[in-house]
């Protein structure tokens, strides 16, 4: 299983959208500063998820939620 999460920093609302095999390790990871890229913005709250067989789908929607209409569409639901 595959999940694309999306993450708020409670510190300044950026969003951060990724995809892993285990959320809340990943989850965890974020807020104890071991990402490169989010380790500024701790803490982070999970805000969004879905999950999907494979990779390859998995990828696709981190993708689209990447783009400019996938941002759009997590304005609406965040």
């Amino acid at each position: 299983m595959f999940f694309v999460y999306v993450l708020r920093s409670e510190k300044d609302g950026r969003l951060y959208k990724g995809l892993t095999q285990d959320l809340e390790k990943r989850l965890s990871q974020h807020n104890k500063g071991e990402n490169t890229s989010t380790k500024g913005f701790c803490p982070w709250k999970l805000v969004h998820q879905k999950s999907f067989g494979t990779r390859t789908e998995a990828r696709a929607y981190e993708k689209y939620l990447k783009s400019g209409i996938g941002r759009a569409f997590l304005k609406e639901i965040v």
